[in-house]
């Protein structure tokens, strides 16, 4: 019995020492993705490209070539986590040996690999930029502009995720179900839903994009950081129509509850996914 109960303390608490994990990462990624790139380009004077250099010497450049080896190594060492620990036989075998840790576990990873490369990430500064907006008004506005959206995509990033069960996506509510003997918390969703998980955990592709590539100048390595996670999130979904179906399906029926709100008690019950 004290066994038992001291296992559970130790779930819980690896759960949450988890959950602190991956807030403080989130908002490194933020930072590094997003608003450190829009804020070094605020006054329009960047110090990220070298106009003056023709790209025919930048790309024969040591330098520039070895910052893009070592980031393309990085994105290589992120890619391969988050694509390996979702191979079927791997999670299977994380499964057995980690039971209700192996969604923390999966996330813990997936955030020390984010943190090694926001660490070891090589800014490639002795090449011209793709663009830059560095003329007046539009050296100010355009990443005011920038600014200002991405918070916007930022804000619906975070909300699509409560809405898609956040404390399922990190592993919390497995350990939750397991202290309660409750099983495996996707067993207790519908099949629509399910499925949908399987072929895609966070579907916010669009936001993401934008904050990849709205930018007051884009750097030689963040086209690399943009093109390779674009690539990457438009090949890793298998969504199909049977899955848009599904989602058609419970956008309506959410609708219809905002629509009738002297009804809201009743459609919820009715129509909430479990």
């Amino acid at each position: 019995m004290a066994s038992g109960t001291v296992r559970r303390w130790a779930l819980v608490a690896v759960s949450l020492l988890n959950f602190a994990f991956v807030f403080i990462s989130g908002a490194d990624f933020i930072r590094f993705i997003s608003f450190r790139a829009i804020y070094d380009n605020i006054t329009g004077d960047t110090t990220l490209c070298q106009d003056s250099i023709p790209w025919s010497v930048a790309l024969r450049d040591s330098s520039v070539l070895g910052s893009l080896a070592v980031d393309l190594g990085l994105l290589a060492l992120f890619i391969t986590q988050h694509s390996v620990l979702a191979w079927a036989p791997v999670k299977k075998a994380l499964q057995s040996g980690l039971g209700a840790l192996n969604r923390t576990a999966y996330c813990f990873s997936t955030v020390v690999a984010l943190q090694i490369l926001m660490r070891y990430w090589q800014p490639v500064t002795d090449a011209p930029c793709l663009w830059s907006v560095r003329h007046a008004p539009w050296s100010v506005w355009f990443p005011l502009l920038c600014f200002s959206l991405h918070f916007l995509c930022w804000a619906i990033i975070c909300s699509i995720l409560m809405l898609f069960d956040y404390p399922e996506l990190l592993g919390l509510k497995q350990v939750y179900y397991e202290c309660l003997g409750l099983g495996d918390p996707l067993s207790h969703k519908s099949p629509g839903a399910q499925r949908l998980l399987s072929h895609f955990r966070h579907p916010v592709c669009l936001e993401l994009g934008v904050v990849l590539w709205l930018l007051p100048a884009l750097s030689l390595d963040r086209l690399l950081l943009a093109g390779t996670l674009s690539s990457y999130l438009a090949l890793a979904h298998s969504l199909d129509k049977q899955d848009l179906a599904y989602l058609c399906v419970q956008l309506n029926s959410k609708l219809q509850v905002f629509a009738e709100p002297h009804h809201g008690s009743t459609n919820t019950s009715n129509t909430k996914e479990k």
